[in-house]
């Protein structure tokens, strides 16, 4: 269970706060207004501060409880600004679309990549195949870990299979952008940690007990 003690706000009003911004395209202050018409009066300052406080706690509640994925997975990276400057997103989905992870880097080079695949695999085992683009940097990555783990990675480079991952993107910065760009790494971090959380719960990859809809699976995350 995640703790809320201390806050002068109500457990409710604060997962409710943080799934209607990591949900849909909205700024803080957009939020704000939202939650003063429902009698709650707010600081968008404050509503920053739960995002970066509890999204990590409910990201770790959901790998949990994360279904598998399959064991061929599609990967690559996009751009997101953050204190004016372009950072990149590491994301892998597999082969019907699910997500297998994500990873804000400030460098897009083998070192990123591979810091990125050693998280996936951590999660969700080594997988059979990754398709890429032409990416030097991406193969380098897979390349590495085969051989610091004698594993058999299979590296397939084909940028219409990996149409699946860049339509995938756009779902996530659609909500994201928005957002008018990120003041911190940190807090660019948990926002796109709790966007990838809401995505991943619409695609039904959160394990369940009967039939809940993708908001009743986010508050579930809380108890």
């Amino acid at each position: 269970m995640i703790e809320f003690k201390g806050s002068h706000f109500e457990r409710e009003v604060i997962l409710w706060g943080i799934r209607w911004y990591v949900a849909y395209p909205i700024s803080y202050r957009q939020l704000e207004e939202m939650l003063e018409e429902r009698g709650v009066e707010v600081d968008h300052s404050t509503l920053n501060r739960w995002v970066v406080k509890y999204v990590p706690l409910l990201d770790q509640q959901f790998r949990a409880r994360k279904r598998p994925v399959g064991a061929s997975w599609r990967l690559d990276e996009t751009y997101v600004k953050v204190k004016g400057s372009w950072k990149y997103l590491y994301r892998a989905v597999d082969k019907v679309g699910a997500t297998v992870d994500f990873l804000l880097t400030a460098k897009r080079d083998r070192k990123a990549a591979l810091r990125f695949l050693r998280k996936a695999i951590n999660q969700h085992g080594v997988p059979k195949k990754i398709t890429i683009e032409k990416s030097g940097a991406n193969t380098a990555a897979i390349e590495s870990y085969n051989a610091e783990h004698e594993a058999e990675i299979e590296i397939h480079q084909n940028k219409f299979l990996n149409n699946i991952v860049e339509q995938d993107h756009r779902a996530v910065k659609r909500v994201a952008r928005p957002m008018l760009g990120f003041k911190s790494f940190r807090a660019a971090m948990a926002t796109l940690a709790g966007v990838e959380l809401m995505h991943m719960i619409r695609k039904g990859q959160l394990r369940t007990t009967g039939e809940l809809c993708p908001a009743q699976q986010f508050y579930s995350l809380a108890v």
